[in-house]
């Protein structure tokens, strides 16, 4: 074999450093990345990379799109409305003496009722019940924010991750039950009933690398969002028996842009604040269909004054 020069040699011994030391490093920074679903702090950036992103002030944008059906004891269901929805939102860390590492989110959320035949955005709606032509309100509300999670309880309970494993896929289930004063009713609701209820429930379901691999950007997580609840307010139906279901289906965006058709050019002409989240020192109180119906009404009845 014919042997190599000193430089060549040298060279040859430079490159084979180089890529010994490269070999040696991957696996390490892939440990590093890698999350741990069983350790608390790791589980807590999992949850949030679900919802956002590990990155501080980084916006990220949910949509969602399904239909609205009514039920009313003894009829048949009615398809009422299709709906579109989006949700832009962004995180940021927050650490406790006590509780460790944690994160809060900030968000804004849009919700159109469209024609179910047309596919048109309703401006009004005719009643079937009660007859009336309704204006319709649509859901814009501003903020939907989201209180610290961390990495320990208020007790010091351990954060434990509430998905499953299917595969090589994670799943991910959420119920919100909702039981509140109606924010339009009066001071004795205790004694009279009128609370509002609703139940909430989200599903996620994403890639298992995706999610635990923290040298990703996570686009991967799509979505089912259901709710149950009493009738909108704008519907004018009172106590009129009956609940509304909503099903949608939707995913994470890989980019803003891509927005269904209708729901951007409405953010475009009537809701341009929704092209971005709140700031993340955002202290106002979160606002629901509810208490944004009341400001409406409130509003038209100030300017009959």
């Amino acid at each position: 074999m014919r042997s190599l020069d000193p430089l060549a040699a040298r060279l040859t011994l430079i490159a084979a450093l180089i890529a010994l030391a490269a070999t040696a490093a991957t696996p390490t920074f892939a440990r590093q990345a890698r999350l741990d679903l069983s350790k608390p702090e790791d589980a807590v950036k999992a949850a949030r990379r679900v919802q956002c992103s590990l990155a501080d002030e980084k916006p990220v944008t949910f949509t969602w799109r399904g239909g609205v059906m009514s039920r009313v004891p003894g009829e048949q269901d009615r398809h009422l409305f299709d709906v579109e929805g989006m949700n832009i939102r962004q995180c940021q860390t927050v650490t406790d003496p006590a509780r460790g590492y944690g994160w809060k989110m900030v968000s804004r959320e849009l919700l159109i009722y469209l024609d179910p035949q047309t596919k048109q955005v309703l401006r009004t709606w005719k009643n079937p019940w009660t007859g009336a032509t309704n204006d319709v309100l649509h859901v814009a509300n501003d903020p939907v924010n989201q209180p610290p999670t961390f990495t320990r309880s208020v007790k010091g309970e351990p954060y434990q991750w509430n998905g499953r494993k299917i595969k090589n896929q994670i799943w991910q289930t959420i119920e919100v039950p909702l039981f509140y004063t109606n924010p339009m009713g009066g001071a004795y609701q205790e004694f009279v009933g009128g609370q509002y209820q609703a139940v909430e429930m989200f599903d996620f379901f994403m890639d298992e690398d995706d999610l635990l691999d923290t040298a990703r950007d996570m686009r991967s997580v799509t979505i089912a969002w259901g709710r149950i609840s009493q009738w909108l307010p704008w519907m004018l139906m009172g106590d009129r028996p009956g609940v509304l279901v909503f099903t949608t289906v939707g995913k994470k965006l890989d980019d803003p842009k891509n927005i269904f058709p209708t729901l951007a050019s409405e953010i475009r002409t009537n809701y341009p604040i929704y092209t971005s989240p709140p700031p993340v020192n955002d202290t106002r109180p979160n606002e629901t269909s509810w208490t944004f119906f009341k400001k409406v009404i409130d509003a038209k009845k100030g300017a009959k004054q």
